[in-house]
Order: C-alpha cells, then structure tokens, then sequence
C-alpha cells in the first residue's frame, strides 16, 4: 500500500455558505467515487480557497457525506494571491492510503477549474 494525492477543484458562482458546501461536496463525492476511497483510507485532506471565498469553511462538507467521515482530518486555507489567477476557486489534496499508482488515480476537476489541469481532466463521454 502506497500513500498517494487526489487533487480536485471546482469553482463556485456564489459567495454564499450552502453553495460553498454543495460544490465542496459534489466534488469530495466524485473524487471519492473515481478512486474508490473510504473514510479509513483517507489520512486528511486539505481545501484551499482564493480569497474571494469567506462565506464557509469548504471542509465542512465532508461532515456532510455518508460514511463515517467525521474521524477524517479536514483543514482549510487561503489560496496566495496570485495576479490574474481563477478566481472563486476551491481546491482540495486528499491524501489517501491506497492500493492503486499514481497513474491510476483520478483527478477530479469540474466548473470552471477545468482550466487548471486539462491534461488531467478525463473526457467521459469518450470511452
């Protein structure tokens, strides 16, 4: 077993709590699910926002999943401010114990932060 990052981002259209945690969520769900993890698996993960994003703690979502995620180490922190960088971003590194390589785990980015990495984006509707 090996330990490995699974980097995911997603952006939001509001600065508002329930949406911060809803895109959080729907973005731990599909991160969750492409590399099949479990609470037990996960060592912690962190989110980090740029710094148009204060309504919420992102990290909160994961409380908010099915499982027994609250033993899960969360943290939170501000993205630097780099100039002309994607604005209204939410990022996460979660760090898992896993069978899998690096080469086989799935990096989830949806919304807008699709831009960040296209060569990890993975084309669904081609298989």
């Amino acid at each position: 077993m090996s330990m490995r990052g699974i980097r995911g981002a997603t952006t939001i259209d509001q600065n508002e709590a329930e949406h911060i945690w809803e895109r959080a969520k729907q973005l731990l769900i599909e991160m969750i699910d492409q590399n099949d993890v479990v609470p037990d698996q996960v060592v912690h993960i962190w989110f980090t926002v740029t710094t148009d994003i204060n309504a919420a703690f992102p990290a909160k979502a994961t409380r908010m999943l099915s499982g027994d995620w609250s033993v899960v180490p969360v943290m939170c922190a501000t993205e630097i401010p780099v100039p002309n960088s994607l604005p209204n971003c939410i990022r996460v590194m979660m760090t898992v114990n896993t069978e899998k390589t690096a080469e086989e785990i799935q990096h989830v980015f949806r919304e807008k932060a699709v831009q960040l990495r296209p060569d990890l984006v993975i084309d669904k509707t081609r298989k």
